[in-house]
C-alpha cells in the first residue's frame, strides 16, 4: 500500500555500503529525500543518481539528507557508488521489506525480474512525516526534481 502526504514515514533500517545500519529515525530533525531507484549500473538510474549528485549543493542547502535506496545488494551499491562517485548514502533493500513499506515495489519487472523497487522519490520532514510523494510506474521515467527541490526548499 502506498504511503501519502501527511502520514508517518514508515520507519527502516538498511544496511549502507559501508556495511553499517542506517534508520530513518536516526535523521528525525532533517528533512530526508528517499529516493527508491530499481537497478545500479542501468541507464535511466544512473542518470537520476548523477543528477543529485550533480545538485548536492541543493538538497545540502535545504538541510536534507539523500538516500538511495534498492533491492540491489550493499556490494553492487558500493561498487556503483563508487564507480559514480555518488556524494550521498545508497541502502540495499535487498529483503525488498522497506519498498514494499513505501508501496514502491514492482511485482514483475522487464525480463521476468519480480520484486524490483520502482524509482520513487519520497520527501519525509523534519517531525518524521511524508510531505512529498511520487511514484513512479515506468522506470523510464524520472522524478520531478523541480518540484522536489521546490517542495525541499519550503521546508529548508
Amino acid at each position: 500500500m502506498a504511503v501519502t502526504v501527511g502520514q508517518a514515514a514508515p520507519n527502516f533500517t538498511l544496511f549502507n555500503t559501508e556495511k553499517q545500519p542506517v534508520s530513518l529515525e536516526q535523521y528525525k530533525g532533517k528533512n530526508v529525500l528517499i529516493l527508491f531507484f530499481p537497478l545500479a549500473f542501468t541507464g535511466v538510474c544512473t542518470t537520476e543518481l548523477c543528477n543529485i549528485r550533480d545538485n548536492i549543493g541543493v538538497y545540502n542547502n535545504a538541510n536534507a539528507e539523500v538516500l538511495g535506496i534498492s533491492v540491489d545488494s550493499l556490494f553492487t551499491l558500493g561498487k556503483f557508488k563508487e564507480e559514480q562517485n555518488l556524494n550521498f548514502q545508497l541502502l540495499s533493500d535487498f529483503n525488498k521489506d522497506t519498498a514494499a513499506a513505501y508501496g514502491a515495489l514492482y511485482e514483475n519487472f522487464v525480463l521476468d525480474m519480480r520484486g524490483v523497487a520502482k524509482r520513487s522519490a519520497f520527501i519525509v520532514d523534519k517531525d518524521g512525516n511524508i510531505a512529498y510523494a511520487e511514484v513512479l510506474e515506468s522506470a523510464g521515467d524520472l522524478p520531478d526534481f523541480t518540484a522536489i527541490q521546490a517542495k525541499l526548499a519550503e521546508l529548508a
